[in-house]
């Protein structure tokens, strides 16, 4: 982990979470970055303990490491989504495709290489709180803005839900703010940079391609093939398209 300057947060907000990893020097520096920007920093260095104290306890998201003695990260995250929904931030050291999948997979929110710098690790902790932070005039505008419909999908800004023929969809917070960017520019192409800015709220280093893993993931929810869309279309080397299943 590097550290960089902090961002500020929105004024008004404050944030408790619990990290679940081994590594008390990496526990140590992700509390002393976030402390200033009114985080509550609590870690747990045992799986077990932090599966049951994530239970117990409220928080607003859980950073946890895949690579844990004992009980791995992935058993960890399996029984905290067996019995809540709190957003989960998995740490890979190897970064490789196949444990991001794994774990989105298994409920996973999002993930970070362990190479992480301090400012994309606040990022993604705003983008997978979205959900639960509230801040002023958030509710308002959210259900001011108009129910997006494409063909037999359904999105709902107000309550952050979507549905595919009525039935809603399990979609993490990072996943409906993807599926809001391609509905709101339906039939338009959205570059990965683009998607990255408004989705990701970091720098675009044009080797990051987590946005492809989100969009699989995505993909996989809404019974989408990429080889023959239903919705979302590939535009090679560039980005996706949301498209109209009904062709209208």
């Amino acid at each position: 982990m590097s550290i960089s300057p902090p961002l500020q947060p929105p004024p008004g907000c404050e944030f408790k979470v619990l990290i679940v990893d081994d590594d008390r020097e990496l526990c140590a520096l992700i509390a002393d970055y976030l402390k200033p920007l009114r985080y509550v920093v609590v870690a747990e260095h045992d799986g077990l303990a932090g599966a049951e104290r994530a239970l117990e306890e409220d928080f607003h998201a859980v950073i946890l490491d895949v690579m844990l003695p004992g009980v791995d990260g992935y058993e960890v995250l399996r029984r905290i989504r067996s019995r809540s929904d709190v957003p989960i931030l998995m740490l890979t050291a190897r970064g490789e495709e196949t444990d991001r999948i794994v774990g989105l997979e298994m409920g996973a929110d999002d993930y970070l290489p362990k190479t992480f710098s301090s400012r994309e690790l606040l990022a993604r902790l705003r983008v997978v709180t979205r959900r639960r932070v509230v801040r002023p005039g958030m509710d308002v505008a959210r259900e001011a803005e108009t129910d997006l419909t494409v063909g037999p999908l359904r999105i709902h800004p107000g309550s952050r839900v979507a549905s595919l023929d009525g039935v809603p969809l399990k979609l993490t917070a990072l996943e409906f703010d993807l599926l809001m960017s391609l509905a709101r520019a339906r039939g338009r192409v959205k570059t990965r940079e683009r998607l990255i800015e408004e989705i990701g709220e970091r720098l675009y280093d044009g080797l990051d391609r987590s946005i492809d893993v989100h969009i699989w993931s995505l993909r996989r929810k809404l019974g989408d093939d990429p080889k023959a869309p239903r919705f979302i279309k590939t535009v090679r080397a560039i980005g996706y398209m949301l498209i109209n299943p009904d062709g209208e």
